[in-house]
Parts: structure tokens; C-alpha cells; sequence
């Protein structure tokens, strides 16, 4: 279960220096955008979980004459997305999205990067698109999904295995592209992209990779240490089995796998 008060806080705290570590995140924009070809025909957009307002500036560029909107759940990033879309007609406010606080089909496209995989399912957060979507609308997203950090969590899921303790894996579950079709299909959306893909960074060592999670406010993806020796002899054995399978001259690899779908609602 995502503890989504603690997920609040830390990207909270985290928003000033967010965009300085988060380079998948700017790769997934980068793409996601490539993706969506919209053209002049979205003179309504909603950016769900918009961060600190890249994609929302890039969308606001692509179709400067539209009504735009930005919510996110944490107050911090809110406030570095007013400052960055710069846009005074801009609705920019602190709202969660599995409850949006918009009339129903307010909006001709509603996008999303790396932010549904904070959610424990995906249900209400697409059923809220769908209903704020009016008739021939466009749903787009990016999320981090099932194959996410799989170095991490086998590492992990090893290290508790030579503990004695392989039912305490307490790594963030991602879903899987089937999931997320599923999940789409459920609440009314014809699908008509559902592309996988995995972006890789690298990181001096194990350490320096769990800082970085930290740094863009994702330390939940990531096994929450808890005090005593036991678990700090876990941790540690999980940064020598990462190091020892995966470590190579480029450091440590740390693979998200980016599900990229996108959805209309039938007129």
C-alpha cells in the first residue's frame, strides 16, 4: 500500500530541486510529447500530477490560444509550476487526481507524466479523466510501470531470501502494461496507444542512486529503512548484491520501464 500523505511530503520538500536530478522524468516528457500528436485541436488541457510544470509549459508552447490547467497533489510543486508555465490565465492549484475538482467535460485532452504510479490502483484516477473528458476527448499518459527498478528489487528480494525473510519485501509494486490496458478499457476508453518502453541511467554506486530517488521525492519506491541491526545488515547485503550483478564501468544501472498509453472517450 502507497502512503500517499508521505508521497505528499516528499515531493513537497522536494520541488526546488527536483528538475536538476530528475532526467528520466525530462526523457519521458521529451517523448511523451513526440507521442502526442494533437495538432490545434485541444483548446481545453488538463495536466494531472504536472510536477513542477514541464510538460504543462511545453503543452502551453504547442497551443498557446488554449485554456490550460495544472493540478498536483503536493503544494511545493505547485507553486514551481505557476512560477514556470508563467501563464496568468493558467489554473495551476493543489488537487488530487483521484479527485479532481473540475464539472464534468471540462476538458478536450487530459495528460499525465509519472504520476499514476503513486496510486494503489488506477481505477478512480481514470474514471476522474474520463468524467472531467468531454465527448471525442483525448486521455495521454506516461507512467512508470512493472519492470521499474528491477535491478533494486531483485537485489532486495535476495538479500531477504538469505535473511530468512523473503515475505518482507516492502518494494513499490508497479503495474503491469497489462493492468494498465485493463484499467482503461473498464472505464470507457478506446485504447489506441499502449506502448512500453525502458529508459536506463547509470549511477557512481548503490548509495549514490538511492540519494538521487530521494532527491526527486521517490524515496517510497525504494525499501524504507527501518531501525535495527537487522535491517540495516539487509540494506547493506541488498547494495552488495546490486553492485556484485549489476556494476559495470558505467556504475550502477537503474532501469524505469515507461508505459505510454493513450485513450479516447467515444463522442
Amino acid at each position: 500500500m502507497i502512503d500517499r500523505r508521505r508521497v505528499r511530503s516528499a515531493f513537497h520538500r522536494q520541488a526546488a530541486e527536483y528538475d536538476a536530478h530528475a532526467a528520466v522524468q525530462k526523457q519521458v516528457v521529451a517523448r511523451f510529447l513526440e507521442m502526442l500528436a494533437v495538432g490545434g485541436s485541444a483548446p481545453r488541457i488538463l495536466d494531472v500530477g504536472a510536477g513542477t510544470g514541464l510538460l504543462a509549459s511545453r503543452l502551453a508552447e504547442r497551443h498557446p490560444a488554449s485554456f490550460l490547467a495544472c493540478v498536483d497533489l503536493a503544494p511545493g510543486m505547485v507553486r514551481t509550476a505557476r512560477a514556470a508555465i508563467g501563464r496568468r490565465d493558467a489554473v495551476v492549484a493543489v488537487a488530487d487526481a483521484e479527485q479532481l475538482p473540475f464539472a464534468d467535460h471540462s476538458f478536450d485532452l487530459v495528460v499525465s507524466t509519472s504520476t499514476f504510479q503513486w496510486l494503489t490502483t488506477l481505477d478512480t484516477a481514470f474514471a476522474e479523466a474520463r468524467r472531467v473528458l468531454a465527448p471525442g476527448g483525448t486521455f495521454a499518459f506516461a507512467l512508470f510501470g512493472e519492470g521499474t527498478f528491477r535491478e533494486l528489487k531483485s537485489s532486495y528480494r535476495a538479500a531477504l531470501e538469505a535473511a530468512g525473510r523473503e515475505t518482507d519485501d516492502r518494494t513499490q509494486r508497479f503495474f503491469p502494461a497489462g493492468e494498465v490496458r485493463s484499467a482503461l478499457e473498464r472505464n470507457g476508453f478506446t485504447v489506441s496507444t499502449l506502448l512500453v518502453e525502458d529508459e536506463v541511467e547509470h549511477h557512481a554506486d548503490v548509495p549514490a542512486f538511492l540519494r538521487s530517488l530521494k532527491r526527486i521525492g521517490a524515496g517510497n519506491a525504494s525499501p524504507l529503512p527501518r531501525r535495527g541491526l537487522a535491517e540495516r545488515r539487509v540494506m547493506m547485503e541488498m547494495m552488495r548484491i546490486y553492485g556484485e550483478r549489476f556494476g559495470s564501468a558505467e556504475g550502477v544501472p537503474a532501469t524505469y520501464t515507461v508505459i505510454y498509453g493513450i485513450g479516447g472517450k467515444g463522442v
